[in-house]
């Protein structure tokens, strides 16, 4: 009967997941909104189909989180988190602390006990590493900027959660007799907490127990860079991928328990084991092998977040509830902003770093557990700390939607809308458009050369780049008739256009041709259909995009596959003429109406 049981709540959550997300997906909403809503669905509050069990499943589900971290680690070499010491610690540390700070003293405000205030300040400054990291990896944004700084404080809270858990019991009413029967309480008082890292070892005498931390991370550290790789050598040597799998498996569970028996988190002893491997050589295999796990166990986890939404105790105090949820988005998100600021963060990645961090953290169910079982708060209090931290991991993935949607586009309108340079030279022979990675090599060699550029960009943030390098660039739209005037358009001899938008470019030769006839334009072609427009226009001096050094690669292989170097460079002098002659031939039946792409089919054909 169980098995059946087991079978069914298999398949429940498995069709959710194979329903909800691509849906999520077509609607551009993400996996992780798509998860969350499927639990919605079938949690307790919708169509039942999940029940009380739901909780138990999150916490094995939890182990996805463990395995994400670890396989974040295996991206993280020493050297670089070494590098980001000040996010971690000056800005994570910032965040947790001053988000405890202000949350103490609106919620003392409110006639709670300072020690309640406390608690709950403490809870609530911590985010989501699950959710966070999921979106950023989802949207590409985990390397920039914000998400490097999201990484950051989410890695610092971790640390953080040891604190709390130590904490927390002080807070108690009565110090002395709870503090005594938190460490003499039998196991199952303390389950809860027990999977965030609160093991046996928190009973030693405090140098005792940073000893054998410290122990822990010698031993990890050693076995990681001189063990690990002979065992991974063997393994591989069976040629059983699924002893493969297993190991890697059996590594990330491994490091997981045994850094909670000694009080750590499982998900930070996974992270440090991920950045000791970082050089491995079979690095590569293990996110292979372990990633459908982490993939499937994430999800698994998002699910039970959504299903485990108390809609009664939100149907029964609406008001209290999003008065809440609004007042801890708000809150968290104004000081994330502030402290991006002050980080640094510009151009809209301070807004991404606070909308990515405003919600609480899958860490604050255990600990609101736990304080509860330390009499700090009632069963009301913790019902509806509970169900606010679900909320905002729950609208998570919408506040993001918001950003990208909406304040990202205003952000780069803002930019785009600085006010252009006033240009003070139009004596030059040349005018380069577009000063980025194509338009920067043609400038550098003619100014190599001896020959003058007046150069327009139209990218506040390139402009800042290449003018610490020391070239005098113009912020301007070359596509504004006044511009490419002021620029001096009527004396210079070449306009070199280099932008990497292909209307604005043709919008550009057009102008040119009518009101410059004198002035020879050299273009950037984008593409084949590009090229062909050029040729269209009249324009016959222009480079694909990537032609040239393809070529010159090639030229490289021929050498390496026994041509001499001239005779390389004979054949690729003989392939460009061909190209060059395919391309004029097939321009006779170019349609420039014709969207399907027909013509450069055939060219590739040639």
């Amino acid at each position: 009967m169980e098995n059946q049981n087991f079978f069914f709540q298999a398949l429940v959550y498995l069709l959710a997941a194979v329903i909800s997300v691509p849906v999520a997906k077509k609607l551009g909403f993400g996996s992780v909104l798509g998860y969350l809503l499927a639990g919605i669905i079938i949690g307790p509050f919708v169509i039942g189909l999940v029940g009380e069990e739901g909780a138990d499943v999150m916490h094995f589900a939890e182990f996805g989180v463990v395995m994400m971290l670890f396989l974040i680690g295996l991206e993280f070499k020493p050297s670089l988190l070494w590098k980001m010491r000040k996010s971690i610690f000056g800005l994570g540390g910032l965040q947790v602390s001053v988000s405890m700070i202000v949350i103490a003293v609106i919620t003392f405000a409110f006639g709670l006990r300072w020690s309640q205030s406390v608690s709950i300040g403490l809870i609530l400054s911590l985010s989501s590493t699950a959710i966070v990291l999921q979106l950023l990896a989802e949207k590409g944004l985990l390397k920039n900027n914000a998400g490097k700084a999201s990484f950051s404080v989410l890695l610092f809270q971790d640390v953080a959660v040891i604190a709390i858990l130590a904490i927390l019991p002080l807070l108690a009413p009565d110090i002395m007799d709870m503090g005594q029967r938190v460490f003499t309480a039998p196991a199952e008082e303390i389950q809860a907490g027990a999977e965030m890292g609160r093991g046996q070892a928190s009973s030693l005498p405090g140098w005792q127990h940073l000893l054998l931390i410290l122990g822990l991370v010698s031993v990890i550290i050693v076995a990681g860079r001189f063990v690990a790789r002979h065992i991974f050598r063997i393994i591989a040597s069976t040629g059983l991928r699924e002893i493969f799998t297993a190991t890697a498996l059996l590594l990330v569970i491994a490091l997981s328990l045994a850094t909670e028996k000694v009080g750590l988190s499982p998900a930070l002893g996974a992270f440090l084991g991920g950045v000791v491997l970082s050089d491995n050589e079979y690095r590569h295999e293990l996110e292979t092998d372990i990633e459908p796990f982490k993939g499937l166990l994430l999800g698994l986890f998002f699910i039970s977040v959504g299903a485990s939404i108390d809609f009664r105790l939100l149907v029964n105090q609406p008001l209290l509830i999003l008065g809440l949820l609004g007042l801890l988005v708000t809150v968290k998100f104004v000081i994330l902003y502030i402290l991006g600021r002050s980080f640094r963060l510009r151009a809209g990645q301070e807004l991404l770093f606070a909308f990515s961090l405003a919600q609480g953290g899958e860490f604050a169910f255990v600990l609101i557990s736990f304080s509860q079982q330390n009499g700090i708060f009632n069963q009301e209090i913790s019902g509806i700390l509970f169900l606010v931290v679900i909320l905002s991991m729950g609208i998570s993935p919408l506040l993001l939607i918001i950003y990208e949607k909406i304040v990202q586009p205003l952000t780069l309108k803002a930019e785009n809308e600085q006010k252009e340079d006033e240009i003070d030279e139009r004596d030059n022979p040349v005018i380069i458009a577009g000063f980025g990675r194509f338009g920067v090599i043609v400038g550098r060699l003619l100014m190599a050369n001896g020959f003058g550029a007046t150069v327009l960009d139209n990218n506040p943030t390139n402009i800042q780049v290449l003018r610490r390098f020391g070239f005098k660039v113009y912020y301007g739209d070359a596509t504004r008739p006044n511009l490419l005037r002021a620029a001096g358009a009527a004396q210079a001899k070449v306009l070199v256009v280099a932008i990497d938008n292909k209307e604005k470019a043709l919008e550009i030769v057009k102008y040119v041709k009518n009101h410059y006839p004198h002035l020879k334009i050299i273009g950037r072609a984008i593409d084949i259909q590009h090229a062909y427009e050029y040729l269209h226009e009249g324009i016959r001096d222009f480079s694909l995009d990537t032609f040239d050094s393809a070529l010159e690669l090639g030229t490289k292989a021929l050498h390496n596959l026994g041509f001499e170097k001239y005779q390389a460079h004979r054949a690729a002098r003989t392939f460009k003429h061909h190209d060059e002659h395919v391309m004029e031939e097939l321009f006779e039946h170019y349609d420039k109406d014709d969207k399907r792409g027909g013509v450069s089919a055939d060219y590739l054909t040639k």
